[in-house]
C-alpha cells in the first residue's frame, strides 16, 4: 500500500507514508499525536494489500471516522477523516487527483446514460442515499439543487456532477472553498469508482460504478493469472466421469435389493 499516506490536517506537517504492517497512533515525544512504531498503542492502523483497517482497544482514547465513533474496528477508504484524541488525520493517496480536460463534454442527447453509476452518501445529511447520474446533479444551497446543503455559508451553486461517457466529472461553479476529493482540495476533478468527494467538510459521497474489464497488457496479465484457476474446474468433470461407474453399480445394487424384497414379500 505504498500509494496511501497519513496527513495531519491543519498542522503543517509532512504526510507520513503507510507501508504494509501495523502502525500505532499515540502521543509522541513532543506530546502530539503521531505514528508510533512498535509501542503497543490502543489505536492502530493495520495496512495490507487489501486495504487499511483502524483498530481501537477497549478503553482507548476517543476515535471517530467521518464523525462516527469507532469502538473496535473500521475499514478505511482514501479520503476518510480520522479523529484521534481530538486531532484530525486524513487518509490520502499519493496519486494526484485527475483534472478533466476543458473540452470534455456530456453525452449526446440521444445517448442513454449509464444508470449503474451512482453517488452514494456515506456521511452527513445524505448518508445512505444514492443519486444516479442520469442527468447533471447540482450541489448547493439553491432550492432547486439536487444535493441541497442548507448552510448560510455554502454557495447557492457550489458544483455540478455529471457523466461524460463512463466518467464522472466534478465541475466547480465558483464556490469559495472548493471540494475535497480523496482528501485533497480541488475545484474540478475526474472521478472514478471508489473515489470519495466531500462538500462543506462533512457531506461525503462515494462514486460507485461497475468495474471495467482490464484491457491490453492488463488483460493479458489477468489471463496469465487466471490460467491455474481456469484449469482447476476441468478436474471436476473428469472426477465426475471417473465416479460414474461406481454410481451405476450402486444404482444396480439398490435396484436388485428392491427386486428381492418385492419377490420375497410377494411370496
Amino acid at each position: 500500500m505504498d500509494s496511501v499516506r497519513l496527513r495531519f490536517a491543519g498542522q503543517g506537517r509532512e504526510d507520513r507514508p503507510l507501508a504494509i504492517g501495523v502502525h500505532g497512533l499515540g502521543r509522541g515525544a513532543g506530546g502530539a499525536v503521531d505514528l508510533v512504531e512498535g509501542g503497543g498503542e490502543a489505536v492502530r492502523l493495520c495496512v495490507d494489500r487489501r486495504g487499511v483497517w483502524l483498530n481501537v482497544d477497549e478503553g482507548g482514547p476517543g476515535v471517530h471516522v467521518n464523525g462516527r465513533q469507532v469502538r473496535r474496528m473500521a475499514m478505511l477508504r482514501v479520503g476518510d477523516a480520522i479523529y484521534v484524541d481530538g486531532v484530525e488525520l486524513r487518509l490520502v493517496s499519493t496519486l494526484p487527483v485527475e483534472v478533466p480536460p476543458a473540452d470534455l463534454s456530456a453525452p449526446a442527447s440521444g445517448e442513454s446514460p449509464n444508470l449503474r453509476v451512482v453517488l452514494r452518501g456515506v456521511g452527513g445529511r445524505f448518508h445512505g442515499r444514492c443519486f444516479t447520474l442520469d442527468r447533471p446533479r447540482l450541489v448547493g444551497r439553491h432550492p432547486e439543487a439536487d444535493i441541497r446543503i442548507d448552510d448560510p455559508a455554502f454557495a447557492d451553486r457550489h458544483a455540478r456532477l455529471e457523466l461524460a461517457g463512463d466518467q464522472v466529472v466534478l465541475r466547480d461553479l465558483g464556490s469559495a472553498e472548493g471540494s475535497l476529493v480523496n482528501g485533497e482540495a480541488v475545484r474540478d476533478a475526474l472521478l472514478a469508482a471508489g473515489d470519495q468527494v466531500v462538500f462543506d467538510g462533512h457531506h461525503r459521497f462515494v462514486v460507485e460504478a461497475p468495474q471495467r474489464r482490464a484491457q491490453g497488457a492488463g488483460a493479458a496479465a489477468s489471463a496469465v493469472v487466471a490460467t491455474p484457476a481456469s484449469a482447476a474446474p476441468a478436474a471436476g468433470p473428469r472426477g465426475h466421469v471417473s465416479r460414474l461407474p461406481w454410481l451405476l453399480l450402486a444404482a444396480v445394487g439398490i435396484a436388485a435389493l428392491l427386486a428381492a424384497l418385492l419377490l420375497f414379500g410377494s411370496g
